[in-house]
This record gives structure tokens, sequence and C-alpha cells, in this order.
């Protein structure tokens, strides 16, 4: 700055140069919304206009319909008229002509009763009674049917239903957002069935059931704005539609579409999850000390098969008392769970398909469980034992296996509890396990995964 300058007038400048920065930015601002306002203006007026002409084709179109209408049922009209005189007139021509003979004949007849000569009177009446005889009968081939009931009244000119419509005359507008209904909607392993209603059916052309797999809450915002990430199904008429081919035990998110000439407008997103994988227990996989239900769901030990011990046969290669699942899994999120049903001796977690059939499962490298021996709970694979301390009264068991991102959780269903994670590296399929010493276990398949599970909800 000049010398002359002290510093509140350098203060005082600067002050002045950042209002003024200020002030231009804000009527560049200002300029730029006019400019959009203007042009918005513009579109209103040229749509408008549009809208008019558009108006002015439709109603000359219906004006059209309605005249042609008009002469299509008047012909229609004088058509039947014509039809039905035309009849009439045939046979009340054909009753005067019959009136006429038969009036000739009704003379020439009583002129005949009135003979006095007897020889005469025979000659004459047997000719005269052949005569009326065939009369009387031509007269009912020559009138064989007359309707009188048909005097075309037997049809109405009723417009009250098209007159209701042409009053509701109004342009369209696009349908009201539709809500999806999730306490509606029903999921299975691979399917998911998405419920939802509208405000104003009757105008709606379509709905459009977009979808895509959830990945938390940041991921929204940039899927609303890619169609690319989403799958479309076009094109639904009802209000409820099922998707078929999912992932199981995945979390995906909705949204409608309802669809007009108009235009269309988007429910809100949902959020729906595939349950998990259903299996059930494999029988033949089941040791021969085993008992498995007649549903495939329940496996027990036979406590009658040996008495010779209370304490199970930990190192026999007959001591595993195992059976497997009848499912190989090698992908996805999967959640199941086991009701302990009095079992105090127990292993349940998950093996390769290759791991040994009579060693125990967690004693090698291609099984992972968790053990209750009576009163000690503890992680194992390959014979490495980590203690756990549940609840001593756990009764259900819940199993989380990702198998894509490597782990196997272990929960206190009925307490949520987190019990013990494995982290593994899957480089086969791997199926359900279980080994049961005594008492019983039973297996719950097929459900979601609880949400304080899902992975999803931690993103939010």
């Amino acid at each position: 700055p000049p010398p002359h300058k002290d510093f509140q007038s350098v203060s005082v400048m600067q002050s002045l140069e950042t209002n003024l920065a200020n002030l231009i930015k804000r009527n560049n601002e200002l300029e730029t919304l006019m400019g959009r306002l203007i042009q918005t203006c513009q579109h209103v007026e040229a749509n408008a206009t549009r809208q008019e002409v558009k108006l002015t084709e439709e109603c000359d179109q219906l004006i059209e319909i309605i005249q042609q209408r008009r002469l299509l049922i008047g012909t229609k009209i004088k058509e039947g008229k014509v039809v039905r005189l035309r009849k009439l007139a045939q046979q009340i021509a054909n009753c005067k002509q019959c009136i006429e003979r038969s009036g000739s004949l009704i003379t020439q007849a009583e002129h005949t009763l009135k003979e006095n000569d007897h020889a005469r009177f025979l000659q004459t009446a047997k000719n005269i009674t052949e005569r009326v005889s065939m009369a009387t009968a031509s007269s009912q081939v020559l009138i064989p049917e007359i309707n009188l009931n048909d005097t075309f009244d037997t049809f109405a000119l009723d417009f009250s239903r098209e007159k209701k419509m042409l009053e509701n005359l109004d342009y369209l507008t696009a349908p009201n957002p539709p809500a999806i209904r999730e306490e509606l909607c029903t999921a299975s392993h691979d399917t998911i069935t998405v419920h939802w209603t509208s405000d104003d059916e009757f105008s709606v052309g379509s709905y459009e059931l977009q979808y895509a797999i959830f990945t938390g809450l940041a991921n929204v915002v940039s899927l609303c704005s890619s169609a690319d990430s989403w799958m479309i199904v076009p094109n639904i008429k009802q209000n409820h539609y099922t998707v078929h081919g999912l992932q199981s035990g995945t979390k995906y998110i909705f949204i409608v579409k309802a669809i007009n000439q108009a235009g269309s407008r988007s429910s809100e997103p949902s959020r729906l999850k595939t349950n998990s994988q259903p299996f059930k227990l494999d029988p033949k996989s089941a040791h021969r000390k085993l008992k498995v239900s007649h549903d495939n769901l329940s496996v027990e030990r036979d406590e009658t098969a040996s008495k010779k011990s209370h304490t199970p046969e930990r190192f026999t290669s007959q001591g595993s008392y195992g059976i497997a699942g009848n499912v190989y899994i090698d992908s996805g999120r999967h959640y199941w769970e086991i009701l302990i049903a009095g079992s105090t001796w127990y292993a349940i977690g998950v093996a390769y398909k290759s791991a040994p059939k009579h060693e125990w499962i967690g004693k090698n490298t291609f099984s992972w469980v968790f053990c209750r021996c009576n009163n000690s709970w503890v992680a194992r694979h390959n014979s490495k034992e980590i203690p756990v301390e549940p609840s001593p009264h756990l009764r259900r068991l819940g199993i989380l296996l990702d198998y894509d991102n490597g782990s196997l959780a272990f929960y206190d269903a009925v307490n949520s509890q987190h019990l013990y994670t494995f982290d593994i590296t899957f480089v086969q399929p791997v199926c359900p396990t279980f080994t049961v010493w005594n008492k019983a276990l039973t297996v719950l398949t097929g459900l979601p995964i609880p949400d304080h599970l899902d992975s999803t909800e931690h993103n939010e």
C-alpha cells in the first residue's frame, strides 16, 4: 500500500475488498438463478402451449368419435325400424288377403245354407265345405307367427357412465409414489416377494421394480444416482412381484416406480433380505450309534447302544458320533441355529468335504467346531482348543458362516452373545457337521441372518 496509508486504512480496505468479492459472487449467483428462472418460464410457456394444442386435438377426436357413434347408432335404429315394419306390413297384407277370401266364402256358405232344394244343397254344400276347410288351413300357413310384443322397445340409450367419464376429464399427472409394505413381503433363500400399495392405483399404467445388493447407507446415494447398478423389472401390472435367483443370506435394497403417460414417481427405498440356505441332516453320514428323526432335523445318541461307560469314547476311531448336513457351501453368507436338547457333550461346526469321516471334528486341519465337554466349552481346530465362556444354560447356538470373507462365528442365539470367531481362508466347499455324545441336537435352517449380525447394519 502507499506510504500515507496507516494500518487502519489497510484493514478497512481489506474488509471492503472481501465484502466486494462476496457481493460480486452473490450477484453472479443471482444472475445465474435469474437465468434459470427465465428458462423455467420459457419451459412453462412452451409446455402449456403444447398442452393446449393437445387438448384441442383430444377434444376434437372425442367429438368426432361421438358424431361417428351417433351416426352408427342412428343407422341401426332406422334399420331396426325398417325390418320390423316390413315384417309387420307383410303380415298385415297376408291378413287382409285371408280376410277378403274368407269374406267371399262366408257369403257363399251362408247362401248355400238358405238353399231349400235338397239335391242342389248337397251338391253345393260339399264343394263349399272343402273350400272353407282349405281357407282355414291356408290362413295358418300364410300367418305362421305373429309377435305382437316386438315393438322395438327392448333396448336402451343410457350413456350415464360415459357422461360421468366425460365429466371427469382432466389432464393426467404422474402417479403418487407407491409405498413398499415390508410387513407383507416374504423371502426364501433365493427369492424375495415384494408387496406395495398406491394411493391412485387407477391412474397407474404399470410399475417398475428396481433392486440391488445393499452394502450400507453410504451406498444408497450412489446407487440412486446411477441406474447402471440396479437390476430392473419393467411393465409390472400387479402390486406385487417375486424376484428369483437371489443370493442367500443377503440384504437387498428395493425401489418401486409407478408409471403412467405423464411420468413416474418412486417409492422410498426398502431393505429386504433373503434367508439362509436351508439344509437337513444326512442320515447316510450318521454314526451307527446315532438316531436321526423322520424329518432329518434332529439327531440323538442311542443310549441303549452302549451303556459300558458314562464317559464318551474320546480316542477311539468310532468315537466321533458324527453326522453331516446334506449341503456343501462354497460361497455366500449362511446362518443356522442348533437347539441343544439337554446335551452336555457335543461338537458343532463345519468341515471340508475331504475331512476324515471317523476322526473327531476339530482334531484336524479340515474342520472347525464349538464343543462342550461337560462343564467346559472350547473352540477347536487342528487339536488347538481356545476356552470359551458362554452362559451355563446355553440352549440355542447360532452359527454364521461367511464363506467369501473367511469367517465362522458362534453365538448364544437367545442372548445375542458372541462366543468365538474363526478366521479361515476356505479352499474347499464346507459342510455343516455335528457330533453328539449324549441326549440330542436339532437344527434350524433357512433362517434370515439376524439384524445384529448383519454386516451391512454396521455401515449405517
